[in-house]
């Protein structure tokens, strides 16, 4: 599959942009378990344009994580083509549009998914950010603001005469927030659309490897976009690319394996974020990690509520003593 000129694998995964998570310590554990493509998190037009110190630190991209998008938000046209220029010239594979995020803070404020509820102004934006820059656009989007605004086979179409090289789509509405079931149908008909030319990539309920084949084969996408399940476990992408390769399970890691990834990833996190910072951090990894386990809750607040690498890495060490022979899981395969 390519996305303009960045060639990848056949039916590659993705990397979901995430905001607190998508940071370069978390991209470069997901790229070692093979995801394809990796993306930063949200990125403010207006705080990136401002010079924002925070923000422009998510403009950072190592070489061993390549390749990666950047993605933006923002309600202002002249604000985001300004944005999408800065961005370009920290040296991404691409550059991502938010138009998904359905968050308050975002959406109500008319940026993310809240440009759903103006079509005409998120095509016009889209255009000039294509116009703008070299590297090839894409765009992130849902199905529609709510119920009575389902609009994307209409909207894909709007999306690619702009000239972006591909487009996801996460199978619910804005008002659904990440309730309900993704309506992945919809996902499908933009796909096999005799209009679209360009990449379509599936978002939503990739939750295990025998749904994302299932949807992968049903609605032809032509990638699969992995975001929250990814979350305390990131080897999912290992065990997706296993199953689509093979079409065998892969058997699961065991918790003193699991425990190492997390360590791995804490130890990322603080030398990217400094320890306080690091350590909160990663208190979203921790508490989704280990689910499952019995017996686990207070040594799970406990670990949750250290607050130093030192305090962490020994609830770490207790975990993998304790639980040496159990299998690490949040999913069932159903």
């Amino acid at each position: 599959m390519n996305i303009g000129n960045l060639k990848l694998r056949k039916h590659p995964l993705l990397l979901a942009p995430m905001e607190d998570v998508t940071d370069p310590s978390f991209r470069l554990l997901c790229k070692k378990y093979g995801a394809d493509l990796m993306y930063t998190e949200f990125v403010s037009a207006d705080a990136l344009i401002r010079s924002i110190e925070k923000t422009q630190r998510k403009l950072k991209i190592f070489d061993e994580e390549r390749p990666v998008g950047i993605q933006l938000y923002g309600k202002e046209i002249d604000a985001m083509v300004e944005a999408a220029k800065i961005a370009a010239e920290a040296g991404p594979e691409l550059i991502d549009i938010n138009f998904g995020c359905p968050v308050k803070k975002i959406a109500g404020k008319g940026a993310g998914a809240g440009m759903l509820r103006d079509i005409p102004k998120m095509v016009e934006m889209t255009r000039q950010i294509v116009e703008a820059v070299e590297l090839p656009v894409t765009v992130k989007t849902r199905l529609g603001w709510d119920d009575s605004s389902k609009e994307i086979v209409e909207v894909a179409e709007k999306l690619q005469d702009t000239g972006i090289k591909a487009l996801t789509i996460h199978g619910r509405t804005r008002a659904q927030m990440y309730n309900g079931e993704a309506d992945w149908s919809l996902i499908g008909e933009v796909k096999n659309n005799p209009r679209m030319h360009i990449p379509i990539i599936g978002n939503g309920d990739l939750t295990n490897p025998v749904k994302a084949k299932k949807y992968l084969d049903k609605y032809g996408v032509d990638a699969l976009m992995i975001g929250r399940p990814s979350i305390g476990r990131p080897w999912i992408f290992k065990e997706i690319r296993h199953y689509l390769d093979t079409g065998e399970l892969l058997e699961l890691p065991k918790i003193p394996e699991h425990v190492e990834m997390i360590r791995e990833n804490l130890s990322s996190s603080i030398e990217w974020l400094g320890e306080r910072r690091g350590i909160l951090h990663m208190r979203r990894h921790l508490a989704i990690s280990f689910k499952g386990l019995r017996n686990f809750r207070e040594l799970k607040i406990r670990m949750l509520r250290a607050d130093t690498a030192e305090e962490v890495n020994q609830c770490l060490d207790e975990i993998k003593e304790r639980y040496a022979d159990c299998v690490s899981t949040v999913e069932t395969y159903e």
